[in-house]
């Protein structure tokens, strides 16, 4: 039997890197939490943070699926759903303007402006954060929320607390899927590839959980650096800087709105007085090609 192939495009907004596939053009992938750690393998496969299937749906414009580099599926993924909407536009399954996406989260609106053939600038209304801590999920801490509470997923006191300005208090937020933040003196001194691991597995958290550390520039300017709950450190993470947009006014450390700094870019992020975060970042297309498959 030849082997199956499918189209891809890669796309990355922020630097956040996914394959996606047109399932309204190409056959959804008969297991995708096994094609996504071989497609998104960086040496071996297309390479990227994970996968994302763009697929009909009977609610909105498209319905968004998103598998994370390890094969694990994400509820939500705030620079994802900017690319799938750009998608859904550029590949003239909806008009410019106002999509609807349906996500693990529920159904968000996107507003769409083309600002080139491969290219959007994409505001996301990504809903009311969950606040509680049976919601996020934080275990065996109560119910009510968790701002700037002692947290035991961090290791014991290290060299490098120091070195970061580290405040080891923690303040969790749910954006469809768990973040938890921490601010520090200066984000470059954090070892993230060492710490992340640790503190998305930790019991305290029992979904895992997505992790930021969080530098203050100014009431309205955040410098963050990230690891990404079954990916590991990325360029940017939509949801986490939305979380991190809540977290800052939660702790009196930054304002409603703020321009988060990623890695990989910035995004605008506002918690609007109707209880809603919008983020507005770019989505672009890197390049297309096929995969195929034995």
């Amino acid at each position: 039997m030849p082997p199956s192939q499918t189209r891809f495009v890669k796309m990355h907004g922020a630097g956040n890197d996914y394959v996606y596939i047109d399932c309204f053009t190409e056959s959804a992938p008969a297991d995708p939490a096994a094609l996504a750690p071989r497609i998104a393998d960086r040496h071996c496969g297309v390479g990227g943070d994970g996968l994302v299937l763009v697929l009909p749906s009977t609610k909105a414009a498209a319905r968004m699926r998103m598998f994370n580099a390890d094969g694990s599926e994400a509820e939500m993924c705030g620079n994802g759903v900017r690319c799938v909407a750009h998608l859904v536009v550029a590949h003239g399954h909806a008009p410019a303007g106002a999509v609807d996406i349906e996500t693990g989260r529920g159904v968000l609106t996107v507003d769409v402006q083309r600002t080139g053939e491969r290219s959007s600038r994409v505001r996301v209304d990504m809903g009311e954060p969950l606040l509680e801590a049976d919601r996020i999920p934080v275990a065996g801490v109560g119910t009510g929320r968790i701002v700037e509470a002692s947290c035991a997923a961090l290791p014991a006191p290290e060299p490098w607390w120091e070195a970061a300005g580290l405040d080891p208090r923690m303040t969790c937020v749910s954006m469809g899927n768990p973040h938890v933040i921490f601010y520090c003196r200066d984000v470059a001194a954090v070892p993230l590839e060492a710490v992340g691991p640790r503190i998305e597995r930790h019991a305290l958290f029992p979904q895992r959980i997505n992790v930021h550390f969080v530098q203050v520039l100014a009431a309205d300017r955040v410098r963050m650096r990230t690891w990404e709950r079954g990916s590991g450190i990325t360029q940017a993470c939509g949801t986490g800087a939305s979380a991190v947009c809540v977290a800052g006014v939660l702790t009196g450390r930054s304002a409603r709105r703020i321009v988060a700094e990623l890695p990989g870019g910035e995004l605008e992020l506002e918690w609007s007085p109707t209880g809603h975060v919008f983020m507005t970042g770019p989505a672009e297309e890197v390049f297309e090609g096929t995969w195929r498959d034995a």
